[in-house]
């Protein structure tokens, strides 16, 4: 395709070597919502060689205002998030090499992801999950360029092994987002200059201008017209559990079975799968049908509707249940359904 990233080579920090680079990175996206689909577009028409897709979620109607790469169709469907990002992804550039996993991020699939990838993209909508990713990505000496957007603000900041402070020491002092997209709400613009951001450090890191990456960590408002950089080189603690003189990584650790999570701002509890114990889709669907409520099967999943919830079992056993507000009252449901 001659010409396709002429404007993008003219740039001379890219030119043609940093195009080739580009060209050969694999990457990992962690989260496909808002920040995902704009991160993951823009990475490949960029150029990207390789693109690594990881989320949980599948798409609704209320996604549509912010994540860029869904159509209503797909929020019809029910799509997994990372099945049509994937195959929009692949209407823009045929050529590129997509990896997706319709599950939750935990210990042994970070692990992965990092020691496949030259960056990490932080999309996600929790601390829990990037303390994961900040584990991962320190124990394989990566780089991970950590976003977060609500209402009209963002916060970036690359988090380079070695080089600062980690995500678990910087935690404190982070600008607060305590409020989500569902509770606060959010404007597009955010997510645009967010992950356009957080696309530019990427590029930076690997074209090989480390040099020009971000060393203090950048929060902005589009609404005020306010913006802040605060250093952090200096609040790196050395009993640190994942960047201090002995780390121990400890978000690796294996995850109890069962384990259960109120999912951020979606007015739903997940419940992960015991691997001695899978929950099958026939399983969910005959426990639907057996309920007499509306059931709904694709190849991704089961929907259907118990003691006033909607739940939906995907694949990988893994349910979530609407409507539920508690860890406790997450796992009683599971456990009238499932014994």
């Amino acid at each position: 395709m001659d010409g396709r990233y002429s404007r993008q080579t003219l740039f001379s920090p890219v030119g043609e070597e940093g195009q080739r680079e580009i060209g050969e990175a694999t990457v990992a996206v962690i989260g496909c919502g808002a920040l995902g689909s704009a991160i993951s577009e823009t990475l490949v028409r960029a150029g990207i060689g390789e693109l690594l897709l990881v989320d949980r979620d599948y798409v609704e109607l209320s996604n549509l205002q912010r994540q860029q790469l869904f159509t209503e169709e797909d929020a019809r469907q029910m799509l997994p998030k990372v099945v049509a990002a994937e195959r929009r992804l692949r209407e823009i550039r045929r050529d590129v090499n997509i990896s997706t996993w319709i599950r939750n991020a935990d210990g042994p699939l970070m692990e992965e992801l990092a020691r496949r990838s030259a960056v990490i993209m932080d999309a996600t909508d929790n601390f829990e999950t990037r303390l994961l990713i900040n584990d991962a990505a320190a124990k394989h000496g990566i780089p991970w360029i950590h976003g977060a957007c609500v209402g009209s603000s963002g916060t970036v900041f690359p988090f380079v092994p070695g080089r600062s402070a980690c995500f678990r020491c910087l935690l404190p002092v982070l600008p607060a987002v305590n409020a989500t997209c569902d509770t606060a709400g959010i404007i597009p613009p955010a997510v645009s200059v967010t992950a356009a951001l957080q696309c530019a450090e990427a590029m930076k890191w690997l074209t090989g201008n480390r040099d020009s990456v971000r060393r203090k960590v950048h929060h902005f408002d589009l609404w005020s017209n306010e913006q802040l950089d605060i250093g952090v080189s200096r609040i790196q603690n050395p009993e640190c559990e994942t960047c201090g003189s002995s780390p121990v990584y400890p978000e690796l650790a294996p995850r109890a079975a069962g384990s259960t999570a109120v999912l951020c701002g979606r007015d739903a509890v997940q419940i992960l799968p015991d691997p001695a114990r899978p929950i099958t889709l026939d399983a969910g669907e005959a426990i639907g049908r057996r309920l007499g409520g509306k059931t709904r099967r694709t190849p991704y999943f089961v929907e259907f509707r118990a003691f006033g919830r909607r739940l939906v079992l995907f694949g990988d056993g893994r349910l979530l249940i609407h409507g539920a507000k508690t860890s406790d009252e997450g796992r009683t449901l599971y456990h009238r359904l499932f014994g």
